[in-house]
């Protein structure tokens, strides 16, 4: 199959952007590594109009500190979570996750702002951006704004972006001195669709947790926070009970949906399984 013919305008500036958007109404999509895009326009899951070519707008580009946060531009490619020395310093739990994510062609490709307007549940971004209590920030016909990662992540492919709305930057907060973070995944093959993965930040005092965000992806319709696990190890050490508890709290948190490919029980098991051996790792300081 092929796409259904579209117009393509290559914006060089936010404003001609929205601008674009505005005049073509809800008939138009804005475009930049199309990973995802191109294959469903291509399968004709998608049809637009016109295409907005987002990848030529400076102000969406570069990764630098901004205060107590490392402003991310939205066409940051994957590949630059692993070579950008910014986000490996102050980031290093995008660094830890970057290699995981599809294969290397698509790395080259993919943008960091892509991914997350996508929200796919199954990708690793979006998830360590709760993990990482970051911030994302948003240009539209109404002005600027920014909303927390907790609040932009609404269902199934549904996010806090309005129509003619695009995703400017991320805002994550920098990485401190006591800060601990781990990340995994288990997937059949590199590269594939985790069947779970789990990415951590923690805050710690020698060995106990003063705080602790833990965000799980490919176990539901978003990306998912984990708040009744974190409860039971905030203000705890980090031993094999304390571990045991919050593995044992797992079940009150998540809820797999049912599938062809993994059941909800095995799945289930699986995020048990990775939880255990990601807070190991904090435990060892990692």
């Amino acid at each position: 199959m092929k796409a259904r013919a579209f117009s393509y305008f290559r914006a060089a500036t936010i404003d001609q952007a929205l601008d674009a958007h505005a005049r073509a109404g809800d008939d138009a999509r804005f475009i930049a590594g199309g990973q995802s895009l191109v294959p469903a326009l291509s399968l004709r899951l998608q049809a637009t109009r016109l295409l907005i070519d987002i990848t030529h707008i400076d102000e969406l580009r570069g990764v630098r500190r901004e205060g107590d946060a490392l402003r991310i531009g939205a066409l940051t490619r994957h590949c630059e979570m692993l070579s950008e020395p910014l986000i490996a310093e102050f980031a290093p739990l995008l660094h830890a996750a970057a290699p995981f994510v599809a294969h290397p062609a698509i790395r080259n490709r993919g943008t960091f702002g892509g991914s997350i307007a996508l929200a796919d549940p199954a990708s690793e971004f979006p998830a360590m951006t709760l993990a990482l209590d970051a911030e994302v920030e948003i240009a539209g016909p109404s002005g600027r704004r920014r909303v927390k990662a907790d609040n932009f992540f609404i269902d199934l492919f549904e996010t806090a972006l309005q129509a003619g709305e695009l995703i400017t930057a991320i805002y994550v907060p920098l990485f401190k001195v006591g800060q601990r973070f781990a990340f995994d995944e288990l997937a059949r093959r590199r590269g594939d669709y985790a069947l779970v993965g789990c990415g951590m930040l923690a805050t710690c005092t020698d060995e106990r947790i003063d705080d602790i965000r833990i965000s799980f992806f490919s176990v539901g319709n978003t990306p998912t926070r984990v708040k009744g696990v974190e409860a039971t190890l905030i203000g705890a050490r980090l031993d094999a009970e304390r571990i045991a508890a919050a593995q044992g709290a797992l079940e009150g948190d998540l809820a797999p949906p049912d599938s062809d490919e993994v059941p909800p029980a095995m799945r289930l098991h699986l995020a048990r399984v990775l939880l255990g051996r990601l807070l190991g790792r904090l435990g060892e300081g990692a």
